[in-house]
């Protein structure tokens, strides 16, 4: 699979960046909902040049939301926790 086809973008929050998840040299981003754990992970390393250590990933349900008069459903998303090796950085808030 090609990178854009595995990486949609990086979690730029305040929980992602936090120092809980921040500090600990790991990395949140959306992926696509067919991705694997190993497809994700080549994909990091290759777009960014880094080497990874452990890759989680949860799929975040969509919410039921009203649109107008009729109830709806936001569509399911991915999400992958990306750990990196000692020494690795990806400089994602632009510092």
């Amino acid at each position: 699979m090609e990178i854009r086809e595995v990486l949609v973008r990086p979690m730029v929050t305040e929980k992602a960046t936090g120092d809980d998840i921040y500090g600990k040299n790991t990395y949140v981003f959306e992926v696509t909902l067919d991705s694997s754990k190993e497809d994700i992970k080549s994909a990091v390393e290759s777009y960014y040049g880094v080497s990874v250590e452990k890759v989680r990933t949860m799929i975040v349900r969509g919410k039921s939301k009203r649109f107008g008069r009729t109830m709806g459903k936001r569509s399911n998303w991915k999400k992958a926790y990306v750990r990196l090796a000692d020494g690795s950085a990806i400089d994602i808030l632009g510092e």
